[in-house]
């Protein structure tokens, strides 16, 4: 059965939201003019979209947008989180006609259109968010054109826009990110360049590895420690990286972030899963459990550590979600090795956590010292 939404009056820029179980969001097209399919989600972050649309986790997902106004600060060239955005599509109530900040070198509308990425505003967001929430993460395209849905919906359901996203977003080959005192490499999942940022900010000399870098090619780079980056899809795609960190990790520190987080379980016996809807957003409040503190952080993902499987392994959990109690951070009991499911980069913030990436330095820095005096 088709349900229809429909807030705008009649527009030469009508655009539809079709998802995969029949129903559909009419409003007015802004961005590229094509027709794009890809997993619906959405994100309650009041401020941040430019880092949400160019972040590689969103790649081959349409993100939908609570906040009711975006694009009204514009788009800067600084605050990119990837050169090439692999979004499918933004929704929004409403996207600001001009937007208004001393950094802004490009409005929103026309950066999407500049990379081909279709965009749907004026339909109510709540609703639609409210049915996300209800019925789970769903496939759906957005276009122009619903002369004929029941062959719209038969084509959602039968993609699973998602499969394969690492290996389409990871680098092909290797680069550095120069620094000093501490050599660090990164697997490259999707990542974002804040967390680059930070680890130059700490004097790290950076080498960043395709997704499928062998155990013995990261020896042969001599680190000082192992990051693993956040990145899209479902980490129980990714096989080899699981038995490379299960090798790395005996060997050097390490350090996980969001997708890398979810692959340092697998890689420990521990078990994922799919969310129903995912975290996205900077609001997300997370309890460390030794301290008692509660960072509000930077979170996207739509899949999660199982806390009942980490009881039978050799990691602890260290973090916790406020709302829902979802693994939020391990911790190796024998090796110096941890993970976090959020973003410590916090890009566009909060902040909270940032100190995170100091505890993977001191890491780093007391195994370099207990190698010195062996």
């Amino acid at each position: 059965m088709v349900k229809w939404f429909t807030n705008v009056r009649r527009t030469k820029l009508k655009r539809y939201l079709v998802l995969e179980d029949g129903v559909v969001f009419a409003g007015k097209a802004f961005g590229a003019m094509t027709n794009t399919l890809g997993e619906v989600v959405f994100s309650t972050g009041m401020t941040g979209y430019q880092e949400s649309i160019t972040d590689q986790s969103y790649v081959n997902q349409i993100l939908v947008f609570t906040n009711p106004l975006i694009g009204n600060y514009g788009i800067n060239f600084d605050d990119n989180e990837s050169l090439e955005p692999g979004i499918k599509g933004v929704i929004c109530h409403h996207l600001a006609r001009r937007p208004s900040n001393w950094r802004n070198q490009q409005s929103l509308g026309d950066f999407l259109t500049d990379h081909q990425i279709p965009g749907l505003q004026g339909i109510d967001t709540r609703e639609l968010v409210r049915h996300l929430r209800s019925a789970g993460t769903l496939r759906g395209m957005l276009t122009d054109d619903v002369s004929d849905l029941p062959a719209i919906v038969a084509q959602l359901k039968a993609t699973n826009p998602t499969k394969g996203s690492i290996a389409a977003v990871s680098t092909k080959s290797v680069y550095p990110n120069p620094g000093y005192q501490r050599n660090i490499v990164v697997v490259d999942f999707g990542i974002k360049q804040s967390i680059l940022r930070e680890l130059a900010k700490r004097d790290c000399n950076v080498v960043v590895v395709p997704y499928n870098t062998t155990a013995k090619q990261i020896e042969n780079l001599h680190p000082d420690g192992i990051l693993l980056s956040n990145g899209p899809g479902d980490p129980m795609e990714m096989i080899s990286a699981i038995k490379m960190i299960a090798e790395v990790e005996k060997h050097y520190p390490v350090f996980g972030i969001c997708m890398g987080h979810q692959l340092f379980a697998l890689a420990n016996g521990a078990k994922t899963y799919k969310m129903k809807f995912g975290h996205r957003g900077f609001n997300h409040p997370v309890r460390d459990l030794a301290s008692g503190k509660t960072y509000f952080t930077s979170q996207n993902h739509g899949y999660a550590v199982d806390a009942a499987s980490v009881e039978e392994t050799q990691l602890t959990v260290s973090q916790v979600e406020v709302n829902d109690g979802t693994v939020e951070g391990l911790r190796h009991k024998q090796y110096p090795a941890f993970s976090l499911q959020f973003h410590p980069d916090a890009a566009p913030g909060p902040h909270d956590a940032a100190s995170l990436f100091d505890t993977f330095i001191k890491l780093v820095d007391d195994q370099k010292e207990a190698h010195h005096h062996a």
